[in-house]
């Protein structure tokens, strides 16, 4: 018979990266939840009634210790914070509700959530958690985690993408904007921004990259199709990114850029160029997600 926390350890570095935003601090979440685990003995794991629950609630509770943690770290993060990528398999944006919810665009968004809203959200819309189960792990009662979960809904809504748009469509305006930049075509790429596109660049100190967010399309193509005109080697190609269709840059051979782009209406309308290469480390093997 498989251990639960074999069985269940996808989910749980899911709720972990979601509620942190980084696979690292997510795998030592997962680590810890499953010494929390091997703690209890047989006798201990034989009288918990619902295993995933149970693992749940644990690895919620660490991932709530460890955001406090990571809240002063990124106050003195250098320039724009963005999540750590993750390579999936096209397979994950099958599940609509999965893909939604590891994207950057909603990975943002659930940064401007306090600790707490943020955990109740992801529980209770991503995973369907109940709300007494997820009152155990926030250390809240019942009543409170449901007008938490209905203003966190509402913050939500009000930020995160309005069109959802089928993977056939995203991956077509990848390709055409990907073939901009590589021709170094500006009416291509201004064909497929949106006017009001945004670029949000993480370089976290380390590399060079725009310490506040980009925006306009006649801005982001300029730039974008000065790129052709490197001398060094340049080659854009598509993977999957959270979920999504999304691109790496290369130069000289090397990676240099991760990006994942969010459509609305057949138009890119915001870019996320991960540039640190402390958060190139998932982008060289597929991360399997699970709900």
């Amino acid at each position: 018979m498989t251990d639960p926390f074999v069985a269940h350890r996808s989910l749980l570095f899911t709720v972990a990266y979601e509620l942190l935003g980084s696979a690292a601090d997510a795998e030592d979440v997962v680590q810890e939840t499953w010494l929390r685990w091997a703690d209890l003995g047989d006798d201990g794991r034989a009288e918990v009634r619902d295993a995933r629950a149970y693992l749940v609630r644990i690895v919620t509770r660490q991932s709530l210790n460890r955001m406090r943690t990571l809240a002063r770290r990124r106050e003195d993060y250098v320039g724009e914070w963005l999540p750590e990528p993750l390579l999936t398999s096209p397979d994950v944006a099958d599940d609509v509700e999965l893909a939604d919810s590891v994207s950057f665009a909603m990975l943002t968004v659930l940064e401007t959530l306090d600790p707490t809203g943020r955990a109740v959200f992801v529980l209770r819309e991503v995973f369907d958690v109940p709300y007494d189960e997820i009152a155990q792990a926030v250390g809240k009662s019942p009543a409170a985690v449901r007008q938490i979960a209905h203003r966190s809904r509402e913050h939500v809504a009000a930020r995160r993408p309005r069109h959802r748009v089928s993977r056939t469509e995203q991956a077509a305006v990848v390709d055409r904007f990907l073939a901009a930049v590589r021709g170094g075509d500006l009416q291509g790429l201004l064909d497929v921004l949106a006017p009001d596109v945004v670029v949000v660049a993480d370089g976290g100190g380390v590399v060079s990259a725009a310490p506040r967010p980009i925006v306009g399309s006649d801005k982001v193509a300029a730039f974008l199709s000065g790129l052709a005109q490197l001398t060094v080697e340049f080659t854009t190609t598509p993977m999957w990114l959270n979920g999504a269709p999304a691109a790496r840059v290369d130069l000289g051979g090397e990676l240099n850029t991760a990006m994942s782009l969010v459509v609305e209406d057949g138009r890119i309308t915001r870019i996320y160029a991960v540039r640190n290469p402390h958060k190139m480390a998932r982008l060289e093997e597929e991360t399997t997600l699970s709900r």
